[in-house]
């Protein structure tokens, strides 16, 4: 599972033990509360089986994206592309560890933008978040 701050492009990777939908409903909200919900003012999902009972999550607004319609989720979809330059699309995330994908998320986090004043995600997600 993947999370997108919008403002800073902060990615969050979440390895999940499988794709059923109470699975994704408590990862999600254990990370919500990890977190704190002040971090997650709304989430947009696509309309995966997977994620049917994102509803039920406490402490964020979620929205799903309309079927076929991957602009309405834009950051994401761009962040999964930089994601896929290290894991390929279709690879199941279970022949990576825990460090690994820290790793990724790391290498994706520190990344450069243009599209974020030159900084990298990390870096304008610590200097919005210490504001």
């Amino acid at each position: 599972m993947t999370l997108t701050e919008r403002v800073t492009r902060f990615e969050l990777i979440i390895k999940i033990p499988n794709y059923h939908a109470q699975t994704c409903l408590d990862e999600l909200q254990a990370v919500i509360n990890e977190r704190g919900t002040s971090q997650f003012k709304s989430i947009t999902f696509d309309n995966g089986s997977e994620f049917s009972l994102l509803d039920q999550v406490k402490g964020t607004q979620i929205y799903f994206a309309h079927p076929y319609s991957p602009w309405e989720r834009g950051s994401n979809e761009n962040a999964n592309g930089q994601i896929r330059e290290y894991i390929p699309k279709g690879e199941s995330l279970k022949n990576y560890t825990e460090n690994q994908i820290q790793q990724i998320q790391d290498a994706v986090n520190n990344r450069i933008r243009k599209s974020i004043h030159y900084l990298s995600a990390e870096a304008y997600y610590q200097q919005l978040t210490a504001a």
